[in-house]
């Protein structure tokens, strides 16, 4: 049996091992008409004329995949087969954004021109609770004029295609200084899926999110809830300049069902806040850290 894994893993290894070399470049326009729309979508009011600061996480509008209908898989997502994927066709069926790491490097300015530079580079075989999992990291360098501005580690994770009712992890009790109370509507998921091309249609056509994928109910999608996140922990520090951030999915978060952002100062460093995100069940859906730099 160990032989027979050790094999496996070997075959894993030599299958991918040249897509950890892939690279991708891609351009785009930070078009303000569609910072204007995530503005309405997200029901926020700020300055989001041409030349200002894109805020972050808004720079997920951009650089989606475009794929034909007829090269969508049937939960939603572009088939990993066609010649035109980036990601590896790894053959397990479910595909999950699970986290970022993200470092702000400077403003990226609505209005303008950019260039995002991704490259693979790492492939990592797993087993877990919910069986066989192949996590994928992948390197966004988005930059104008040739500098970088937001350099952002990705993690995709596949998995097989088990149910969704996996137990939530309790959150455990924490110095919370900031709240902020959200309830996901559908139009709210609807519009960020349309603003981002997303097609996954957990988050949209609720039979196959809970016959198909067995959630409870539509998702809300991970970035959208990480967008939140840094818009809020920018509010808590509306004198810093945010810097780095990252998160980390680990329970779904349903339409309709309020939950709330918390955030807080780090005991042992004041430019950091910690944060999560709970459900009304005390469920933790996300982790977060924010780190701030003086402006």
């Amino acid at each position: 049996m160990v032989l027979e894994g050790r094999e496996q893993e070997m075959e894993f290894d030599t299958l991918y091992a040249g897509w950890t070399s892939r690279t991708e470049i891609l351009h785009e326009h930070v078009d303000a008409r569609r910072v204007d729309a995530l503005a309405a979508t997200l029901d926020v009011s700020m300055d989001l004329a041409i030349g200002c600061a894109l805020p972050a996480g808004w720079q997920w509008l951009f650089f989606n995949p475009v794929a034909r209908r007829g090269e969508l898989g049937k939960d939603g997502h572009p088939r990993r087969d066609t010649q035109s994927s980036f990601l590896p066709p790894v053959p397990l069926p479910r595909r999950m954004w699970a986290g970022s790491r993200m470092q702000y490097l400077q403003e990226v300015p609505i209005g303008s021109d950019v260039t995002r530079r991704s490259r693979i580079t790492k492939l990592v075989k797993k087993e877990g609770r919910a069986g066989k999992l192949c996590f994928v990291t992948v390197e966004h360098r988005t930059g104008v004029k040739g500098a970088d501005c937001i350099v952002e580690e990705q993690d995709i994770v596949y998995r097989e295609a088990s149910s969704a009712s996996s137990r939530a992890e309790t959150a455990p009790d924490a110095p919370v200084e900031f709240r902020q109370a959200v309830t996901a509507d559908s139009t709210l998921l609807f519009r960020y899926s349309a603003l981002t091309f997303n097609g996954h249609r957990i988050h949209y056509d609720k039979p196959y999110a809970c016959e198909v994928e067995g959630y409870r109910n539509l998702v809300v999608h991970g970035p959208l809830t990480a967008t939140l996140l840094q818009n809020f922990a920018t509010s808590c520090r509306p004198n810093s300049r945010l810097s780095q951030f990252e998160f980390k999915g680990l329970s779904p978060l349903f339409v309709d069902e309020a939950f709330e952002l918390q955030a807080w100062a780090d005991a042992d460093d004041s430019s950091l806040l910690q944060m999560r995100v709970i459900d009304t069940r005390g469920s933790l859906g996300m982790q977060a850290s924010a780190h701030f730099e003086s402006r």
